[in-house]
């Protein structure tokens, strides 16, 4: 029985026109691609997503955004480094979404930051996705300097006009747009067998 052809979905949380996280996204997604997935691009730019009122009965573009994040089998969180933490945008976008859209779905982290910290927002990411019972891939990128790290490219593979400045890095981020797609269908078995008392 020939395995289904995995879904990703990666979700751009910045809001700016040359977005070093969309352009490092867009490189994941080719890689998960020519690894066999359909791939889908939610640039958060273009959609109605009011600020999140509990309160409200539906708000913008809430449901077509819920849906792609439903069902997708696997996504990709991409943030620019705000204050330590992952920007405005994507926090409005996650609050959004629960159980229903997260739950055993693959997620893939990525984080640029304009200096040289990324860590605490990769890591309240993870928190957030465990908290709606995603599947969080061991696997994360964060792009220090982000700025520096693409030069311009005139090459038909240069996403954006941009490549990548070292070859390792573009080697991590299609890594995991590589294992979005492996590791799409994922069942985790988070059950641990209990040792035998001895007493």
């Amino acid at each position: 029985m020939s395995r289904p052809t995995p879904t990703v979905l990666a979700v751009s949380g910045s809001l700016r026109d040359e977005s070093y996280t969309r352009t490092a996204l867009q490189y994941a997604l080719r890689a998960a691609a020519e690894a066999g997935a359909e791939t889908t691009l939610l640039d958060l730019r273009e959609y109605d997503l009011p600020l999140y009122d509990p309160d409200a009965d539906e708000q913008g573009d809430e449901q077509e955004v819920k849906a792609l994040v439903r069902e997708a089998d696997a996504v990709a969180l991409g943030t620019p480094v705000y204050h330590g933490s992952y920007s405005g945008t994507l926090k409005n976008f996650h609050d959004y979404c629960g159980w229903d859209e997260y739950e055993d779905t693959t997620v893939g982290l990525l984080a640029t930051a304009g200096g040289g910290s990324y860590g605490s927002t990769l890591d309240h990411l993870r928190i957030t996705v465990r908290g709606v019972h995603g599947w969080v891939l061991p696997h994360q990128v964060g792009i220090r300097n982000a700025s520096s790290r693409f030069v311009e490219g005139d090459k038909p593979e240069a996403i954006d006009g941009r490549q990548f400045e070292e070859p390792k890095l573009q080697e991590r981020v299609e890594k995991l747009g590589r294992m979005l797609t492996e590791y799409a269908f994922i069942e985790p078995d988070v059950s641990s067998p209990r040792s035998e008392s001895t007493e």
